[in-house]
């Protein structure tokens, strides 16, 4: 662990008075960082904010929280903590990072830390790398995650990838640092765990130092994929405008290239749902980029649709079946409908129009979800008593069927309706003289 404190110390750029917000759970891993941390806090006169998710699944996650809390209190620190009420769909784990990193987010930006530390090891690195190469993915996503990721107003730094997670428990029981273990990390029906469970012993008999291979293996597919990156961005104004891919022009490419530009569209549709995009889904594009005939289709997971019209390749949604999709609102979402909501971080002066609506963080519970409609949904509309339909809504708007099939409906996370964008916002508007903290624009 000595390796870890001087790279932080010497290495990675952090300075006197430094604000650094660590993600810490309560488990060995996040107590091993957050006791480091200390360390370092006296020697460089850090401010460290400690931000603590309590996933609300397991009935010893209040026992942790308080746990922190208190270890938060006792040792002069800030504490910031959510516990998730509500996961929206059947993926949770996919889900609950989102909404962990949505929340991390947040303190970064209120408390504006250089930092956000979190307690990966490289014996994640190793399960992420395995997963990935056995479900497909791109290059960058088969190097599984980095150890610094510079965001818009701080960077995201992993110190801990370096070192196995025997060496953090050690750690914790050498300093006697007290620690929770979740017990459903044991349990076969997650993926990860069943790699954890079976693939790394394995991997750790044939070389105890495994995991320093895959810190090499992973910062070498880092380093060809920025390459790549900047040769990508060199070519794709030539072959992409307008949303329309130039396909002579894109069959001139290297392949490399041609892949690259097709994931870079297809991560800007799907974002953090690109996992459901399989290697064979690529492919069904490119035998459309190179099939003989002038007008053709191909159909890609959550009704996005690939079109080729004679010379352009344009990546669309199909409008005659949109499924059900509830998506979580962060910068900016795309639309099955072809809009967006955006998240501004400033505000539009004098538009007050249904377009855009301003909320305060402490009259709604976070995160902010949009949805396609439910049968029954209500909002209270602002400026009126009780509820109003949405259904109702749309009728007095003369809203078709097919538009209100894929109309977008925002949420918050106890599922009260806070606005149908374009038509009508609830009575958790606020006016743009009084406290608000959330901008969100539909376009």
């Amino acid at each position: 662990m000595d390796k870890v404190y001087e790279y932080l110390l010497k290495e990675s750029n952090i300075r006197n008075r430094d604000i650094i917000c660590l993600g810490v759970s309560g488990g060995p891993d996040s107590m091993a960082l957050l006791h480091i941390m200390l360390q370092l806090k006296k020697e460089l006169d850090l401010v460290l904010v400690v931000a603590h998710v309590n996933h609300n699944v397991r009935k010893e996650a209040d026992i942790e929280e308080d746990y922190v809390r208190n270890f938060c209190e006792d040792n002069d620190l800030h504490f910031e903590c959510m516990k998730i009420e509500h996961i929206g769909d059947d993926n949770f784990e996919n889900e609950a990072r989102t909404i962990r990193y949505n929340f991390f987010d947040r303190v970064c930006k209120d408390y504006d830390a250089k930092y956000l530390m979190t307690a990966h090891h490289g014996d994640d690195l190793i399960e992420t790398i395995l997963m990935r190469i056995v479900r497909g993915s791109t290059l960058k996503g088969y190097s599984g995650f980095s150890k610094v990721i510079s965001k818009e107003n701080y960077s995201i730094l992993r110190p801990l990838i370096s070192v196995t997670k025997e060496e953090l428990i050690k750690y914790c029981e050498n300093n006697n640092v007290k620690y929770y273990v979740d017990k459903t990390n044991f349990e076969d029906i997650h993926t990860r765990n069943r790699y954890r469970k079976y693939m790394l012993p394995f991997l750790k008999s044939e070389n105890p130092l495994v995991h320093e291979k895959f810190l090499k293996f992973s910062e070498t597919l880092l380093e060809y994929n920025n390459y790549i990156d900047k040769e990508m961005h060199n070519v794709i104004n030539k072959v992409l405008s307008n949303g329309k891919i130039d396909i002579p022009k894109f069959k001139e490419l290297d392949h490399i290239l041609e892949t690259k530009i097709i994931y870079t569209i297809l991560e800007q549709i799907y974002g953090d749902d690109l996992f459901i995009v399989s290697d064979t889904h690529v492919k069904l594009i490119f035998d459309l980029v190179n099939a003989p005939k002038a007008q053709a289709t191909v159909h890609l997971p959550n009704n996005v649709k690939v079109l080729k019209t004679y010379d352009n390749l344009e990546f669309t949604f199909d409008d005659e079946a949109v499924d059900a999709y509830e998506i979580e609102i962060n910068d900016i979402v795309n639309l099955p409908n072809g809009k967006n909501i955006e998240s501004l971080q400033a505000d539009e002066e004098g538009n007050n129009s249904n377009y855009i609506i301003r909320l305060n963080s402490e009259e709604v519970t976070l995160p902010l979800y949009v949805r396609t409609r439910r049968n029954g949904d209500k909002m209270a509309v602002k400026g009126m008593n009780g509820h109003k339909k949405v259904n109702d809504m749309f009728i007095d708007s003369k809203i078709t069927s097919k538009e209100r099939d894929m109309w977008p409906i925002v949420c918050d996370a106890k599922n009260h309706i806070v606005w149908v964008p374009g038509l009508k916002k609830s009575k958790f508007d606020v006016e743009n003289n009084k406290k608000y903290d959330i901008i969100l624009k539909y376009y």
